[in-house]
């Protein structure tokens, strides 16, 4: 009667912590948006369009005005060309992109290739699309993978590559060397990589973002995304970008029409007034986010709790295992937003089969006041484990 790939899935884990979070009080550092608004330009150029119009559908592939900012952006921040009128289409955030890329892209019977931990849109989309998804399996503490065990994964059958850089939830950034084996790998088996990049400008000190397209033979065997809520701290607006050439955009746009059509004309004027007006937003974004980070990872060292590496995106990661707290990662989640007033992600969610299981995810992108707090909160919940165990014997 229904769809079985929906059917079959679980009310989502943002959604679930989030819910938490509201019935108990808690402080979110679940869900991964930032406290603050983006910049108070930015938004006032949005009021003012949705005074001046226009109000009704935009042009499918998005306002000209947008697209032909989104290829400046790219030109000016990471020298890539994309021809505005023929390579980029605007989409309902990053989402509906990854939806219609691998929409546009993947026919029944199709592998695809996904590094796990990965964002819960993949596999659902790949699997209703008739895809095959093919898991390479990455752990902490360096999230890596050999060429072996990645070569393995390709076979004819293989269609598409998805990679997340840098990488939700692990907050690592791929290196130069691994993104390589990566291109070489795509353009040997002519398999296109559905490069989902929103974390793009979120780049800590001592690491870069490098985009897959620009290395040799990817140009034109790439789907880059981007996000205009990750890049201007507007996650609600939901806009988002998609890049390739044209004879991939033509079947990529023929998906998005039927996904959403088009995206609200006013945000789409506000987000090319941004991108083309505040560049300085684009430099202070990351200090901002690693300063928040620091904030975070030095509280939770001081009360005696380990975080992994985080080299960019909103996200610290909290090893449980190293904090001597014995609870699989979904379990404390749940005790420490019910009755600690703290809401966190687990990172098992982000595998199919709970590969990892001792990992947190810690949105960072919040006040300080907040941060410590939660930190605090996070501490007493590790604490009441030991304080139980303690009575038990």
């Amino acid at each position: 009667m229904v769809n079985t790939v929906f059917e079959n899935l679980p009310t989502t884990v943002f959604e679930l912590m989030s819910s938490l979070a509201r019935t108990h009080g808690a402080i979110n550092l679940g869900q991964g948006f930032p406290e603050e608004p983006g910049p108070l330009a930015i938004r006032e150029k949005a009021a003012e369009y949705s005074i001046e119009g226009p109000h009704q559908y935009a042009p499918s592939p998005g306002l000209p005005e947008l697209r032909r900012a989104v290829s400046s952006f790219y030109w000016n921040h990471q020298s890539l060309d994309f021809d505005w009128n023929h390579e980029v289409t605007i989409t309902t955030g990053a989402s509906e992109a990854l939806a219609a890329s691998i929409f546009g892209l993947v026919n029944p019977g199709d592998e695809v290739i996904v590094f796990e931990p990965a964002y819960d849109l993949y596999i659902p989309v790949i699997q209703r699309a008739g895809g095959i998804p093919r898991i390479l399996t990455l752990r902490p503490p360096d999230w890596t993978f050999s060429r072996h065990d990645l070569e393995s994964l390709f076979s004819p059958k293989t269609k598409a590559l998805i990679l997340n850089n840098p990488m939700n939830p692990a907050a690592c950034v791929f290196s130069p060397d691994k993104l390589a084996i990566i291109a070489e790998l795509c353009a040997r088996f002519a398999v296109v990589a559905i490069c989902d990049e929103v974390w793009e400008k979120t780049i800590f000190v001592g690491h870069q973002h490098i985009p897959l397209a620009s290395f040799p033979e990817m140009r034109s065997r790439t789907v880059k995304i981007g996000s205009a809520g990750k890049l201007l701290s507007l996650t609600g607006w939901k806009v988002g970008f998609m890049m390739a050439v044209p004879e991939l955009t033509s079947i990529l746009r023929k998906a998005h029409q039927f996904l959403s059509f088009s995206v609200s004309p006013n945000l789409q004027r506000a987000v090319a007034w941004g991108l083309e007006n505040c560049p300085e937003w684009f430099d202070q974004l990351p200090r901002d986010l690693e300063r928040s980070k620091d904030t975070l990872t030095a509280r939770l060292t001081e009360l005696g709790l380990r975080t992994l590496d985080s080299q960019g995106t909103y996200f610290v990661n909290l090893d449980l295992a190293a904090s001597s707290i014995t609870e699989d990662d979904m379990s404390f989640c749940l005790r420490a937003v019910k009755q600690h007033g703290v809401a966190a992600i687990p990172s098992s969610a982000f595998y199919r089969d709970r590969a990892v299981d001792h990992v947190l995810r810690l949105c960072c992108a919040k006040p300080d006041k907040l941060l410590n707090e939660a930190a605090e909160r996070l501490a007493a919940a590790r604490d009441a484990i030991a304080f139980t165990n303690r009575q038990h014997y």
